[in-house]
């Protein structure tokens, strides 16, 4: 139930006013002056404030500036028997909602009231959306390498430069654009995301640029692109080298010219937007191959950044470790949870060929897995992390047939993964046929949606 707050020296306005709120569903209270509504601010939230202009002691424009200064202040909504231009003016620039005058309409009220908390909603969904995209730009780890990046993307972020992403499946490329959106000069504007790899060819360029309805079979409404959302802020292109050439060549087109057509439209569409990219492919060889243009590579490679595969930053799954655990135990409603030393080591011994996703993913597992151990040791690991090494070898097989079936699995887990869980293309990677890889993964134990 929605609280609505009534300040007003005249009682016949405080009770009619409440009296029809109280009809609509509002829990209302009714104050007379500015320091008796204060004290009630204090001890109550309330969603709406109305606040009579004047007012014996310190006047409703007074008031008001002092509301402004709660931590999480309602929306306030001025009421005036004697209204002025200058007065609705000053209390707008004081951060008054809006302004209405006696003798009130209560259909006007009821309206504004209801815009007012609707305006409240979406202020604190807004904050709680900043909060989220600020805990995804933290780049976690103490290693030489990620102090490196870190200091990069000081450096870079504040630039306008296009910026291009290296790095294994897995290694947080998503999360360093996340970073150099949130240090940027960009960065009260939309941060847009496209997983390149994840999108049909044949609906790529929809996505990207939008379309006109009845462009194309199924395009029953008209679609705003990625670019077009991005105006003024942040695209990144995940996975950038799995983009055809066609789309690639608009994309270069539209880098070039700062503007583009929507699929079936005439129109063109101007968009200022910076552009970082991302790879787990080697464009440069992608390019002798003939599967990625130069042109477009140098467009996006202006501040290339190269995330580091965790098997070369070991020293920072500990730190990593103890991070998801928190955010997991949390996540889930469980108590703070613990990780042994010995834990530990056994998660810096393993190769990690998933990288962070893959710590994140078994720490998560271990979680759910086990919902009232409080402290995780060893033996609460997946059989996956001892399989490294010597102690893979000795440890875990009886037979060079169970080495053999355990390597394969791992490995088609893997590729599976980088191919975002698509079978057709991940047997092609593979040099596989479709349905010998789903034999394959059905001997190994591996269901489609792994």
């Amino acid at each position: 139930m929605n609280h609505i707050l009534i300040v007003d020296d005249e009682s016949a306005i405080q009770e009619s006013l409440q009296g029809a709120l109280q009809d609509e569903g509002y829990e209302v209270a009714v104050a007379g002056t500015g320091e008796s509504a204060l004290a009630l601010l204090s001890k109550t939230n309330f969603d709406v404030v109305l606040l009579d202009v004047w007012l014996p002691g310190p006047d409703g424009l007074d008031t008001l500036e002092k509301i402004r200064e709660f931590p999480d202040p309602p929306e306030i909504i001025m009421i005036s028997g004697h209204g002025t231009i200058e007065t609705a003016v000053r209390a707008t620039k004081l951060g008054a909602y809006d302004f209405l005058e006696k003798p009130l309409s209560l259909d006007k009220t009821l309206i504004l009231i209801k815009n007012a908390i609707e305006a409240k909603r979406l202020r604190h969904e807004n904050r709680d959306l900043k909060k989220l995209l600020q805990s995804k730009s933290i780049i976690a780890g103490n290693s030489i390498p990620m102090k490196a990046l870190r200091q990069q993307i000081g450096l870079m972020a504040p630039t306008n430069g296009r910026v291009l992403i290296y790095g294994e499946s897995g290694t947080g490329k998503e999360l360093v654009a996340h970073a150099i959106h949130a240090q940027s000069l960009r960065k009260e504007e939309m941060f847009v995301e496209l997983n390149c790899a994840a999108i049909p060819e044949d609906l790529i360029e929809s996505e990207l640029f939008g379309h006109w309805r009845g462009s194309f079979p199924g395009a029953s409404t008209d679609k705003e692109g990625k670019f077009k959302k991005a105006d003024r802020g942040t695209l990144f292109l995940d996975e950038v080298g799995d983009m055809s050439l066609k789309t690639q060549a608009k994309v270069l087109r539209t880098l070039e010219e700062q503007r583009f057509t929507p699929v079936g439209g005439e129109e063109v569409i101007s968009a200022d937007v910076r552009v970082i990219a991302s790879t787990n492919k080697d464009l440069e060889e992608e390019i002798s191959k003939g599967n990625f243009r130069e042109d477009l590579f140098y467009r996006l490679n202006v501040i290339p950044f190269y995330v580091p595969p965790l098997r070369e930053r070991s020293e920072d799954i500990p730190l990593l470790a103890r991070h998801f655990l928190k955010e997991f135990a949390s996540a889930y409603g469980r108590r703070p949870r613990e990780i042994t030393d010995d834990a530990i080591e056994t998660l810096m011994r393993y190769s990690w060929p998933g990288n962070v996703r893959e710590l994140r993913n078994v720490i998560e597992r271990i979680v759910i897995m086990n919902p009232t151990t409080t402290r995780f040791e060893r033996k609460h690991l997946p059989p996956l992390v001892y399989r490294d090494g010597s102690r893979r070898i000795g440890a875990e097989f009886s037979s060079l047939q169970q080495a053999r079936a355990a390597y394969e699995r791992d490995y088609i887990l893997k590729k599976l993964d980088e191919n975002h869980g698509n079978v057709t293309r991940t047997a092609e990677v593979l040099g596989l046929e479709r349905s010998h890889l789903y034999r394959k993964m059905k001997t190994l134990g591996i269901a489609a949606k792994e």
